[in-house]
């Protein structure tokens, strides 16, 4: 019965573990995909979060706090939405940064747990989506290529994005941003 127990705790501080151990590795991916987009040491985060009426709108939810402005001594230098997308069988998570003009600087795929379609990672393919703003149209295969291997991740990034984007909008009509 002691044997039973220890291995259960063993096991169940192990999977803490995990867990804080990739929260940890995922906020240290979006600081450095910050700083290196913006070219900043230090920047503040404003997290914005749409009213009710508004958010049950927008396709990419801001409730919990996906969505913040960046600003490097309380100028604003842009945007940022921090999502969760489906693979083929889990999920991944990636950064969408704007400019202050909410004109895409930079896509991420911070974390990916798949064997197969890490391509949707490479920026070469994810470049694609750079300087597209809010009132751009994603449509995959058409003017976002698609990626053999990797068909169901790339058409989910894409659809993350454009869902990102149709919130940007969405937000900035409302005067939300």
């Amino acid at each position: 019965m002691i044997k039973r127990l220890l291995i259960f705790c063993g096991l169940l501080s192990c999977f803490a573990f995990t867990i804080t151990t990739t929260q940890d590795r995922l906020q240290e991916k979006f600081d450095k995909a910050i700083k290196s987009t913006y070219e900043v040491k230090d920047y503040q985060l404003e997290s914005i979060t749409a009213p009710g009426n508004i958010e049950e709108k927008i396709p990419a939810k801001t409730a919990a706090k996906n969505l913040s402005r960046i600003s490097v001594q309380g100028e604003l230098i842009g945007y940022t939405y921090l999502g969760t997308a489906p693979s083929k069988k889990k999920k991944f998570e990636y950064v969408v940064l704007f400019d202050k003009d909410l004109k895409i600087k930079k896509s991420k795929v911070l974390i990916y747990r798949e064997d197969y379609g890490l391509q949707i990672g490479s920026q070469r393919w994810l470049k694609q989506f750079i300087g597209m703003t809010p009132d751009s149209k994603i449509e995959y295969g058409e003017n976002i290529a698609a990626i053999s291997g990797a068909t169901i991740s790339a058409s989910s990034m894409a659809r993350a994005v454009n869902n990102v984007l149709k919130t940007m909008h969405i937000l900035k009509q409302e005067n939300q941003l």
